[in-house]
């Protein structure tokens, strides 16, 4: 298949678009600023801003699946402020839309977010909300991805986590009890790929598993997705310092003089956090149901925060060489 990944570049979307190209499919990564060196070889690159229309429109041209990645993170405070969630959440996917449908592309992967509302209670979450929106009254076949917060390497989750949560001694919003379902980049993507087809067997060469059909089961459907652990802020803060050999101590912040320092934070120029940061520190980043079974992977398969700071992936199973 002739497979689009809009924000192609990125943490996930370089790590997509490897697992697309070894699966056979004809992959084309579009990004503001595509480079070689976070793309594997074959992968081909064209550039592009989801707010600019006419920048991306003839991307989609010949295309038979799009995946919508790009996205900014909403653990920190985006250049330009909390309206650049709707420039590029709601917006730059009415641009992916527009074009999608005007040139018949067979599906739309969206990434959205846990917590998606047009009502929420964060810019991010109420631009991913609005997104979902159009993607699900657009006539294209569609699947949609929930997931929680992706570590892995060239991620920003571990690194976030130390910014908020320094070695030794630790000042959290509420005590660090805000909860989050940490799922590993290499147990992610293949769920995403899987949507264009079922992994190629040792019988399949890439040529064969290129053409392969969309898989119709997840075509309409909406995924939540999270790790294999529900894990308190606190505990990955100590889970991170003592991969390092390190070890933190928790002091509460109580949550109103949090939201009196990152209020005022709001409007120091540069600074990382605000109050929409502050306020998504009040809901948990969690799964109502894990829908990793959707796609044949059972949760003990799935890598543990733990096994991957120690230097091990690959399940439940890892934790225990961790520990040895």
């Amino acid at each position: 298949m002739r497979v689009l990944v809009v924000g192609g570049s990125g943490f996930i979307g370089s790590a997509l678009c490897r697992a697309l190209k070894d699966r056979g499919h004809d992959v084309t990564a579009l990004s503001r600023s595509p480079s070689g060196d976070d793309l594997p070889k074959g992968v081909n690159k064209v550039m592009g801003n989801v707010r600019d229309y006419g920048s991306i429109r003839d991307a989609f041209e010949g295309v038979d699946a799009v995946y919508n990645l790009v996205s900014l993170s909403p653990l920190f405070k985006p250049s330009g402020g909390d309206r650049m969630h709707d420039e590029i959440h709601r917006r730059g996917t009415e641009h992916v839309v527009r074009a999608a449908e005007k040139n018949d592309v067979g599906h739309l992967v969206q990434i959205s977010a846990l917590g998606a509302d047009p009502d929420g209670p964060t810019a991010f979450v109420r631009a991913k909300g609005e997104a979902e929106e159009i993607v699900t009254e657009s006539v294209l076949d569609y699947t949609i991805f929930r997931p929680s917060v992706v570590f892995g390497e060239g991620g920003e989750f571990i690194s976030f986590t130390k910014l908020l949560a320094p070695p030794y001694l630790s000042i959290l919003p509420g005590g660090g009890k805000t909860r989050f379902q940490p799922i590993w980049v290499g147990d992610f993507v293949p769920m995403l790929a899987d949507v264009l087809g079922p992994r190629p067997t040792s019988n399949q060469n890439s040529e064969s598993s290129g053409d392969a059909i969309e898989d119709e089961k997840h075509v309409g459907r909406v995924y939540e997705i999270g790790g294999p652990d529900k894990l308190t802020l606190a505990e990955i803060a100590r889970l991170v310092h003592r991969s390092d050999g390190r070890s933190t101590t928790v002091v509460p912040l109580p949550m109103g003089i949090a939201k009196v320092g990152l209020s005022v934070l709001d409007f120091v120029p540069g600074f990382p956090m605000g109050k929409d940061q502050y306020r998504s520190l009040q809901f948990d980043n969690v799964t109502d149901h894990n829908d990793v079974d959707a796609f044949g992977v059972g949760i003990g398969e799935l890598t543990t925060l733990k096994a991957y700071l120690n230097g091990h992936a690959g399940g439940r199973a890892a934790d225990a060489a961790a520990a040895a």
